[in-house]
């Protein structure tokens, strides 16, 4: 059974560019934007949490320019979607110069763009508060270690 994620706080938006340096040390994040936590004031302790990322995706029929087909103009609930939920490692901080907190997460077991869609982060478990390494080397090794944990968790 899953044991991810639990709906003790859940924010929403689209994924923005960031400085790329998740994916430089091998561990690509999506970085959200922090819309919906500054307009919701939501507050969460800084650290690396287990969590879920839902990406949602438009499915159905291809017009020729690649986008879902629409059978009608104002058709609710067209092109359908299809949601995804990904065990997810999320890193809440550090906080910026407005005193915000970066809101990011590696999918684990995702390979793909997302940058531009809608996701869903919801956390779960606290693994650890969020720190400083002094090298990348300590920080991978961490990344690596916080993965292994959360992979355990959701088994």
């Amino acid at each position: 059974m899953n044991k991810l994620p639990s709906r003790n706080f859940q924010v929403s938006g689209r994924v923005v560019h960031g400085d790329s340096y998740g994916k430089k040390l091998g561990f690509p994040t999506a970085n959200l934007d922090r819309r919906d936590y500054v307009r919701r004031g939501l507050k969460v302790r800084l650290g690396v949490y287990a969590g879920g990322v839902i990406v949602a995706e438009a499915i159905g029929l291809q017009n020729n320019g690649g986008q879902p087909a629409r059978r009608s103009l104002g058709e609710v609930g067209w092109p359908p979607l299809h949601r995804k939920m990904y065990v997810a490692a999320i890193v809440i901080g550090p906080l910026d110069k407005h005193h915000l907190p970066k809101l990011e997460a590696h999918l684990i077991g995702f390979k793909g763009n997302l940058y531009g869609k809608k996701i869903v982060i919801t956390l779960g478990k606290f693994i650890r508060p969020f720190k400083k390494f002094s090298s990348e080397i300590e920080l991978k090794a961490q990344i690596k270690k916080d993965i292994k944990n959360i992979k355990k968790l959701e088994k």
